[in-house]
């Protein structure tokens, strides 16, 4: 059985780390470069650096700033935030990203996905989907979540597997920010039907979450902000609880 990981996550505004509810309401979370350096030391498996503004605001991600965060780290590094093409992938890739995620570019340039793996490989590639629970179903939303679409979560999953995706991150906005626990339902059904890696993101706020979210969502990775920022729960502490709980970790 593989291991479990768990993910920081760095959402950047005007280079700070910040975190909001629903994806709204945003304070300032401190310095990216040091949490960066924090989480490579605590024991993370991987680092997620999302620049939040970048599609709203058709402007590139910060690429000075990963630079400067991949050289203080020695864990897999997944850059997002206004990625729409192969020459963007190669300039974050140089800058010392290990992947790139986008969003909003694979739904509205739909052979993005498949270009990005045939340049780079899959296991470059991590597509992430922003998703809401509207009347029992959970749809796809666009551009930080602003722009809700009528395509359902489940399809637009299986869509970007079949594309080359090499990973899934799935994030809640119903559940973003709440600490009331993860979305399961969407998780397991996700990561029911795809062959690839499913990342569960919105919702964390107890060692708990964390395993419903590997036993009872099925997923293969579980990505958390503001607890981490604000160290309500250290990572160390996380994986020894889910290891004692049999969920394989890396210790």
């Amino acid at each position: 059985m593989l291991t479990k990981r768990i993910i920081p996550c760095l959402d950047i505004k005007n280079g700070r780390t910040v975190k909001g509810v629903n994806f709204e309401n945003i304070r300032d979370a401190g310095d990216p470069i040091e949490l960066a350096i924090r989480y490579s030391e605590e024991g993370a498996d991987e680092l997620v650096f999302l620049d939040i503004t970048a599609t709203n605001e058709k402007r590139k991600t910060l690429s000075e700033l990963v630079r400067n965060i991949s050289k203080h780290i020695s864990i897999p590094f997944t850059v997002g935030g206004g990625i729409s093409s192969i020459e963007d992938v190669e300039l974050l890739l140089n800058c010392g990203a290990d992947k790139v995620s986008i969003n909003t570019s694979a739904y509205t340039n739909q052979n993005l996905v498949n270009a990005l793996a045939k340049n780079f490989g899959s296991q470059c590639v991590v597509v992430a989907i922003d998703v809401k629970k509207e009347q029992d179903e959970w749809f796809v939303c666009l551009n930080g979540g602003t722009k809700k679409t009528d395509t359902l979560a489940l399809d637009w999953a299986k869509k970007v597997c079949e594309e080359g995706a090499g990973e899934i991150l799935v994030t809640s906005m119903n559940n973003d920010g709440t600490k009331a626990g993860f979305a399961l339902d969407i998780t397991s059904t996700i990561s029911e039907a795809v062959n690839i890696p499913v990342i569960a993101s919105g919702g964390a706020g107890a060692m708990e979450h964390f395993k419903d979210v590997f036993l009872q969502g099925k997923a293969d990775a579980a990505l958390a902000a503001s607890i981490f920022h604000f160290k309500e729960i250290e990572i160390v502490d996380l994986k020894k609880y889910l290891s004692s709980n049999n969920i394989k970790m890396r210790l």
